[in-house]
C-alpha cells in the first residue's frame, strides 16, 4: 500500500465504494485521514462498513461540513453529462475534489526514496485503445529484462494498492481519460499516448474534451519523456506541443501508418517491421510478423510504444525482440482461444468501439464476425473500410436488428446470443477464416463487462470443439 501524503488529521469524504473507492481508503487511513464514505449501493456501503469505515450520505445538506477534500472514484461523473449530485455539492461547498490517481502522485516519492541508489519510475500509457496491451507488455519486457516492476491502474490493482517501490523499479500504469481527467497530481517520469478515437463522448461533452483529458498527463504532467502515436491529428498536435525543436530527444514519435522521417526520435512499423531510427539513421529493426501475442497493425502499433518506452528507460533491442515473442497477449484482446480444421477462434471482446473493431477485423484476411452489443455514439460508419475481410456477420445483442441495419452489404445473421452465433459461425466457417468476437459496442446490454462477454464466447467455443 501507498499511504497518502498530506492527510494526517484531515477528514476526507471518499464517493464510491468499489475497486477503487475502498483502496483509497484505506490509503488514506494510512496516511492518517478519516475517511467518510458513501456509495449509491447497498451492496458498497455495506462492504465500507465491513471494513470499519464510517458512512456519510454525500448528497444531503450540510455533507460537507467540515471536510477537506473529496475523492471520487472514475466511473461517477464530475463534469459531464452532469455531476453527480455528491460532486456538485462539494463544488458548492468549495470542497476540492481529487481521485486516486492524483493520491497517488502526490504521495509516490515518499518513504525510502533517500535510500535507493536507483530512484523509482513511473510510466503511464493512455489512449483510446490498446492502453492494457501496451502497459501489460511494458511490465512483460521489464520483467523479462530482470527489472522489478509493478503493473497498476486501469489494469491490475487500484494504483494505492501497489507497494512501495524498491530500487529501480518501475512502476507501470494504465490511466483512461476518466482518470486523467480529474487527478490534481499527474508526475509520470515516461507518458504513451497511443492513438485516440471517438469513445465515452458523452462523459467528455464531445471529442475535443476526450482529448483535453488526454492531453493533460502531458501538458500538466510534464514527463521527462513523451511517447506519442502521430497517426491522428490530435496526437500530431501533441507531439509538436511537447517537442521545443525537430530532433527533440525528449520525445519519441510512433506510427504504424508511413515511415518516420526527420532528425528526431522515431519508432515505427511497416508491413510487419518494426524500426527505430534517431538522427535519420535506423538504429534497430525488429520483425513482428512471427510474433504470436501480437497479431495485427493495432498490435505493431502497441508493440511500437511499448519498445518506445522500454528503450527510454534504457533497455536493448534484442532484449526487447526476445520478450516480444515470449509476451501471450491478455485475455479478451486478440486472444486466440480454439482451432479446430483449420478455422481459427478469436476473442477481442474488449474491441467496443469502432475503431478497435475495425483494427481488429482488419488483422485477419477472412473473418466471420461476432458482433453487437449497445451501441455508442457515432454509429458503425467509421467501420466501412473494413469490412471487406467479413465473410458474414453473427449480430449479438438486444437490440441486434437494428446494430445488423447499420452493416451496409455484409451478409448478416441476426443471432441476438452468443450461443447461436458461435454455432452458426463455426458450422459454416470454411478452413483459413476465423470466428472473431469483436463488438463494437459496449457489454451493458446482456453482460456486466466485456469480460463476461468474453469469457461466455470462450465457453460457447469450448463446446463447439468438444462436440
Amino acid at each position: 500500500m501507498i499511504p497518502v501524503q498530506g492527510v494526517e488529521g484531515k477528514r476526507i469524504a471518499v464517493l464510491g465504494a468499489g475497486r477503487s473507492g475502498l483502496s483509497a481508503a484505506r490509503a488514506l487511513r494510512a496516511g492518517g485521514a478519516e475517511p467518510l464514505l458513501w456509495d449509491d449501493g447497498a451492496g458498497g456501503r455495506a462492504a465500507a462498513e465491513a471494513e470499519g469505515f464510517a458512512l456519510r450520505d454525500l448528497t444531503r445538506g450540510g455533507a460537507f461540513d467540515g471536510v477537506d477534500l473529496l475523492v471520487t472514484s472514475p466511473g461517477i461523473p464530475h463534469l459531464y453529462p452532469a455531476p453527480h449530485p455528491a460532486i456538485a455539492a462539494a463544488y458548492e461547498a468549495g470542497v476540492p475534489v481529487d481521485n486516486d490517481i492524483g493520491l497517488f502522485f502526490r504521495s509516490f516519492g515518499a518513504g525510502d526514496w533517500a535510500l535507493h541508489d536507483i530512484a523509482p519510475r513511473v510510466v503511464a500509457v493512455t489512449g483510446s485503445n490498446g492502453k492494457s496491451t501496451t502497459s501489460a507488455l511494458i511490465a512483460h519486457i521489464l520483467a523479462e529484462a530482470g527489472t522489478p516492476c509493478q503493473l497498476a491502474g486501469n489494469i491490475g490493482r487500484g494504483v494505492l494498492d501497489i507497494e512501495p517501490p524498491g530500487n529501480g523499479e518501475v512502476i507501470v500504469l494504465e490511466l483512461s481519460s476518466y482518470q486523467t481527467e480529474l487527478a490534481r497530481a499527474l508526475t509520470p517520469d515516461i507518458a504513451v499516448f497511443t492513438n485516440l478515437s471517438p469513445d465515452h463522448l458523452d462523459r467528455h461533452g464531445g471529442m475535443g474534451g476526450y482529448f483535453a483529458a488526454k492531453r493533460r498527463l502531458f501538458a500538466e504532467g510534464g514527463p521527462d519523456r513523451a511517447i506519442i502515436g502521430v497517426d491522428e491529428v490530435e496526437g500530431a498536435y501533441l507531439a509538436g506541443q511537447m517537442s521545443e525543436v525537430a530532433a527533440d530527444g525528449r520525445l519519441i514519435r510512433v506510427s504504424v501508418a508511413r515511415k518516420l522521417a526527420g532528425p528526431g526520435w522515431n519508432v515505427f512499423a511497416r508491413k510487419g517491421w518494426l524500426s527505430e531510427t534517431r538522427k535519420g539513421r535506423q538504429v534497430a529493426s525488429i520483425d513482428l510478423r512471427g510474433v504470436a501475442g501480437l497479431p495485427g497493425s493495432h498490435n505493431h502499433q502497441n508493440a511500437c510504444c511499448a519498445y518506445a518506452a522500454v528503450r527510454a528507460l534504457g533497455l536493448a533491442p534484442k532484449l526487447i525482440e526476445a520478450a516480444f515473442h515470449s509476451f501471450a497477449g491478455l485475455p479478451h484482446r486478440s486472444q486466440l482461444v480454439g482451432e479446430r480444421d483449420g478455422v481459427r477462434f478469436v476473442n477481442d471482446s474488449k474491441a467496443t468501439n469502432v475503431d478497435a473493431a475495425a483494427k481488429a477485423l482488419a488483422a485477419f484476411p477472412r473473418v466471420r464476425w461476432i458482433c453487437g452489443g449497445l451501441q455508442k455514439e457515432g454509429g458503425l460508419e467509421g467501420l466501412r473500410p473494413a469490412l471487406g475481410s467479413v465473410a458474414k456477420a453473427y449480430v449479438i445483442g438486444r437490440e441486434a436488428e437494428g446494430f445488423a441495419l447499420g452493416l451496409g452489404e455484409v451478409p448478416v445473421s441476426v443471432c441476438s446470443t452468443m450461443k447461436r452465433a458461435v454455432a452458426e459461425a463455426a458450422r459454416e466457417a470454411e478452413p483459413g477464416e476465423v470466428v472473431l468476437l469483436a463488438p463494437a459496442a459496449a457489454s451493458f446490454d446482456q453482460y456486466d463487462n466485456f469480460e463476461r462477454r468474453g469469457e461466455d464466447f470462450v465457453a460457447c467455443v469450448a463446446a463447439v470443439l468438444a462436440g
